[in-house]
């Protein structure tokens, strides 16, 4: 008598939209796995990714992650043991609070739940912070640059130099806690473009 197994991945409701997300954010998904290719095949299909690499060891992948380092930024997301080393070499190792300790370890973001949606509103938190970190900077600087020639030839008065930077600070700390109110909208890229200089595992 002969018997066969079959046991298929269960892919969670909400992983097509997240792909079709990462998608219109410019983000080019792939998968990255160790499991047969017929499987990943399958399960890239199902979820809308194009790129596969599957029947990776953990040294495999980290030579994949180098593939695409060399064409832009990645962001590894993983829970097992065998993506603790990719979680390292990706520039972002993303794993949820349920992976196994060594994931959990190895990445550099915990998301705190098991919502695949977390992933999206983590890239666009991110971005929204690296926007506010730039605005920032501009405002330090751009008082320093004006107001200290300005001050040394004489021009400007101590008393409204200080008043000045005061109220530098005061713009830098209030556009840093817009960061709490923020709406975060879909991003997506301008002129409905994909950047293929970014990829999401």
């Amino acid at each position: 008598m002969l018997a066969q197994i079959a046991i298929d991945d269960t892919i969670k409701p909400e992983a097509t939209s997240l792909i079709s997300q990462l998608k219109a954010m410019g983000i080019v998904p792939v998968l990255l796995s160790g499991d047969r290719e017929n499987r990943c095949l399958k399960v890239a299909k199902a979820i809308g990714i194009n790129e596969v690499h599957a029947e990776k060891l953990p040294d495999e992948k980290l030579s994949v992650i180098d593939i695409y380092k060399q064409k832009g930024k990645t962001v590894m997301i993983g829970d097992g043991i065998n993506d603790a080393p990719a979680l390292t070499k990706a520039d972002v190792g993303v794993s949820m609070n349920d992976a196994s300790q060594v994931a959990i370890q190895s990445a550099r973001v915990i998301l705190l739940n098991t919502d695949l949606g977390s992933v999206v509103k983590f890239l666009q938190i991110s971005k929204h912070t690296l926007l506010t970190i730039k605005q920032n900077l501009f405002w330090a600087f751009a008082y320093n640059i004006v107001a200290i020639p300005v001050a040394a030839l004489g021009f400007l008065n101590p008393m409204v130099g200080a008043f000045t930077m005061a109220f530098s600070d005061v713009v830098v700390i209030g556009n840093s806690i817009r960061l709490k109110s923020k709406r975060i909208a879909p991003l997506t890229p301008k002129g409905g473009t994909t950047n293929q200089d970014f990829h999401y595992f």
